[in-house]
């Protein structure tokens, strides 16, 4: 008699009884693991190449990711999807390059030599604009933009990751950034316009043989200026190549999305909330990691764009200057009380329209009449990039700078000029807090409780027309 299957904790393990994928690639270890995905380092058997194989048990995340890789295809700042095994009775296993490390690990070695120097943090912040105008440039938002999605290899190329809880906005109508369209075919190439990611890190690839990069580390500001620049001539041509690729490449052509069931994704940040999502339904504001969660995720809207990554972003060049989390928040509450702190209480002036917002009449803080500001959360900054932060930390989404934008920004126009990608220094491999975490290769971990209670003193609960209101102090 055939042995019973094995129980569904032991499922991670179906991948080294899978033919088509053992056939051909050697795998070597577990090197991450979560509640809906393992990733495993194997090797390509035909070349012994090392690529990630990533098992996903949750279908709606397996069908995000590979959705917006294959949208992604090309761009250098964003991993490259090599092939995917999914069928009916088996979880989807992507076959990703292997990266060996990630920003956070980037950000704990910063820490223990006493700080990052400027020329690396703007290279880094360039490698991750590049990769996020990518995303928002092909109508995707990425929704859990952080260090550990990050990832590095080990020359240096950073590249966004863990694409899991993305949307492709379909809808012409629906994607806007700052209130414009925003879609390939609406671009139209114009003097103050840089190129698009993909080609700019051209120029980022070139660079790591070495020959190109001893000329970028020595230019002047004009001369770096003029290396964007140079590529705008491409564009049209970059357009048109997209434009005569083979058809359907979504896997959409394979695998059928209708009856698609939505789970709750795990994970002590990040997650989803069920249903309401399903892919091309309407959004929820149950995503992302909290730590670099926007107000308006915060506040439940169910409305909102790409300006959210912008706002997570914000949360990372933070991170990049001051080597710390600056939202820490051990709850969705104390994140918001975190944030209040920090940039004062939202309100109609600050953002018209805010009390829209599904849970702003529900929830109310104490007003804070001295907020620290970000100055004291950046000490030992200078001024420009203080305000590189505070163009994306703002409460009105529309405020926020694009990464377009921010790729102009004199911040990096401005000696120093970014290092080249050569000279980053890159950690060997992720610390070991890094492992077993639910993201796609680490996270960071939440060490306290969730409750959105635990943090706070007394509560006031009031009735209203509406149901109820939660004070806090």
């Amino acid at each position: 008699m055939d042995p019973p299957p094995p129980p569904p904790q032991q499922k991670s393990w179906s991948i080294h009884t899978r033919r088509e994928i053992t056939s051909k690639y050697t795998i070597q270890s577990r090197v991450g693991s979560g509640a809906y995905s393992d990733v495993y380092k194997a090797l390509r058997r035909s070349d012994s190449l090392p690529v990630a194989l990533k098992e996903i048990h949750d279908y709606q995340s397996a069908h995000r990711e590979i959705e917006a890789l294959q949208s992604l295809s090309g761009s250098q700042n964003v991993v490259d999807l090599h092939e995917y095994f999914w069928s009916e009775d088996e979880d989807a296993v992507l076959v990703l390059e292997f990266l060996p490390t990630d920003l956070a690990s980037v950000i704990r070695e910063g820490k223990k030599r006493g700080g990052i120097e400027v020329g690396e943090i703007k290279r880094w912040m360039v490698q991750i604009l590049c990769g996020v105008d990518a995303c928002h440039r092909s109508s995707i938002v990425h929704r859990d933009l952080k260090p550990a999605n990050l990832l590095v290899s080990a020359d240096g190329v950073l590249k966004l990751a863990d694409f899991g809880q993305a949307r492709i906005l379909l809808d012409p109508g629906s994607v806007t950034l700052n209130g414009n369209p925003l879609l390939n075919e609406q671009i139209t190439p114009n003097p103050s316009s840089v190129e698009p990611p993909e080609v700019i890190l051209e120029t980022e690839i070139r660079n790591q043989d070495g020959s190109a990069n001893e000329e970028h580390g020595s230019s002047s500001k004009d001369n770096f200026i003029g290396e964007l620049d140079e590529f705008k001539s491409k564009e049209a041509m970059s357009e048109i190549d997209k434009e005569t690729q083979d058809g359907d490449t979504s896997c959409l052509a394979t695998c059928t999305t209708s009856e698609a069931e939505e789970d709750p994704f795990g994970g002590s940040f990040s997650y989803e909330a069920e249903g309401g999502d399903d892919g091309n339904g309407p959004l929820t504001s149950c995503v992302g990691t909290r730590w670099y969660r926007s107000p308006e995720l915060l506040y439940g809207s169910t409305k909102y764009g790409p300006e959210i990554d912008l706002w997570s972003l914000g949360c990372i060049f933070a991170e990049l200057f001051s080597l710390e989390p600056i939202f820490p928040g051990s709850s969705d509450l104390d994140q918001l009380g975190r944030i209040f702190s920090v940039l004062g209480n939202l309100s109609e002036e600050i953002w018209p329209g805010c009390s829209e917002l599904p849970d702003y009449r529900i929830i109310s803080f104490s007003k804070v009449e001295n907020p620290i500001g970000l100055e004291s959360c950046l000490p030992n900054r200078s001024p420009d990039e203080i305000n590189l932060v505070k163009k994306l930390l703002c409460f009105n989404p529309a405020s926020r700078a694009t990464a377009m934008e921010l790729l102009h920004d004199k911040y990096l126009t401005e000696e120093p000029l970014p290092v080249p990608v050569s000279e980053l220094r890159v950690p060997s491999s992720r610390t070991a807090q890094d492992q077993d975490s639910d993201d796609e290769w680490g996270d960071y971990r939440d060490m306290g409780s969730d409750s959105d209670f635990d943090d706070f003193g007394p509560v006031n609960v009031t009735a209203t027309e509406t149901g109820f209101s939660i004070r806090f102090p």
